[in-house]
């Protein structure tokens, strides 16, 4: 796909871009493309699914055991 680029025109799409955003958003535009693209890539995983079952399991282990607490007498 990138065969065909050369330094020249890669040297003008970077000037292109520096002319639309400005030097200062560069770095914000870098920041949220590279979170953009490991959300992408953890949803791809299931890696986030996966967090999220364990946080609710963790949450209804305590929650059960709280209840067993309290139906406990002393």
């Amino acid at each position: 796909m990138f065969q065909n680029f050369g330094i020249w025109e890669l040297l003008l799409v970077l000037l292109i871009v520096l002319l639309l955003f400005g030097a200062a958003r560069l770095p914000q535009i870098g920041e949220s493309l590279g979170k953009a693209i490991r959300n992408f890539r953890k949803g791809m995983s299931g890696e986030e699914d996966k967090k999220k079952e364990q946080i609710e399991a963790s949450k209804t282990d305590s929650a059960d055991s709280k209840k067993d607490d309290v139906s406990k007498p002393k």
